[in-house]
């Protein structure tokens, strides 16, 4: 249905920043809107879910950095109990079950036939040095309830797994489970991550940063690829970080075609995939979905336009 006063569009986030640019083009359009801050959010199950044209889930994992990890799991109640009332929800429970698990995001990469780094599941930090026997080091140990490189570790050897392990000294994060997964050296020390916006290609990016950095949301303030500090909405070129740079990129088409498969698969209205190519054969693995697809600061400098307003026209389009 049309968004109106009475039947407001509705944005479900927590990030107090990240999303000030979608706000800022919603008031411009004079758009009738409400805002559902994820924290302290709460929701009667007997109840008929809020009159709403449609709710935009903005939700990251990475909120347990911020204090707020109970909204986390939370969040997937709340949003299968709008759809069961017949409210479309862009990014709905089926594409959030992927931004909350790392091994379910492998699991149907390995589905679909395409490419990713090898890794094992594991819910026992012990566990981890057998996990991975037969993977080749360096190796990484992610938490499966990621987001903004939280809880990652690097280890060169057997040793040093050994070590971490039984110290006790990995980070299984929210829910218990992490993955072993061998660690890809990228070629030029380059990430390229695939935005799309209703199955076609919005825009994509490759990112330039220093090794050992897992860090790297588009949506933090870092550098151009020239060196230029990218400024915020507010405008100002605050704190860049400058080990990581951005530039704009047209990716190979079957790496397009290959992500679009991947996306719709997931059931994402908007979302971003990674991949990198590996500097020792050449090849390329496809190693994180995101369903909080964080556009890039400074868009209209890097990539040329403001995805924001592509963003809005689609949920127009698709409260009618």
């Amino acid at each position: 249905m049309p968004i109106t006063e009475h039947r407001p569009l509705a944005v479900y986030y927590e990030h107090p920043e990240w999303f000030r640019p979608l706000f800022q083009e919603l008031d411009r359009r004079g758009l009738p809107y409400v805002r559902l801050q994820a924290d302290g959010h709460q929701h009667d199950p007997s109840s008929r879910a809020p009159a709403f044209a449609l709710v935009l889930n903005r939700m990251s994992p990475s909120a347990y950095l911020r204090g707020h990890g109970s909204a986390v799991f939370y969040t997937l109640q709340f949003l299968a109990h709008v759809e069961r009332w017949g409210t479309r929800v862009i990014n709905g429970s089926a594409a959030y079950r992927f931004e909350i698990s790392k091994a379910a995001q492998l699991s149907l990469l390995a589905s679909l036939g395409l490419p990713f780094p090898r890794a094992r599941v594991i819910h026992d930090a012990s566990r981890a040095l057998v996990a991975a026997e037969g993977l080749r080091y360096p190796v990484v140990v992610k938490p499966n309830v990621g987001g903004s490189g939280a809880g990652i570790r690097r280890f060169d050897s057997a040793g040093e797994l050994a070590t971490a392990a039984s110290a006790r000294t990995l980070d299984l994060g929210l829910d218990g489970t992490a993955l072993v997964q061998e660690l890809i050296p990228p070629e030029d020390g380059v990430i390229t991550r695939v935005e799309v916006l209703d199955g076609k290609l919005l825009y994509a990016i490759r990112v330039h940063a220093t090794a050992g950095l897992f860090n790297l949301c588009p949506a933090d303030l870092c550098v151009s690829g020239s060196g230029e500090p990218l400024r915020g909405d507010a405008g100002q070129a605050a704190a860049p970080r400058r080990s990581v740079t951005v530039e704009a990129y047209t990716p190979p088409r079957h790496i397009v075609a290959a992500v679009q498969q991947l996306i719709r698969a997931a059931s994402i209205d908007v979302g971003g995939v990674e991949y990198i190519v590996d500097a020792r054969d050449g090849r390329h693995y496809f190693y994180d979905i995101n369903v909080l697809s964080n556009f890039v600061t400074d868009a209209r400098r890097v990539v040329g336009f403001d995805p924001y307003v592509e963003l809005v026209d689609y949920l127009q389009r698709m409260a009618t």
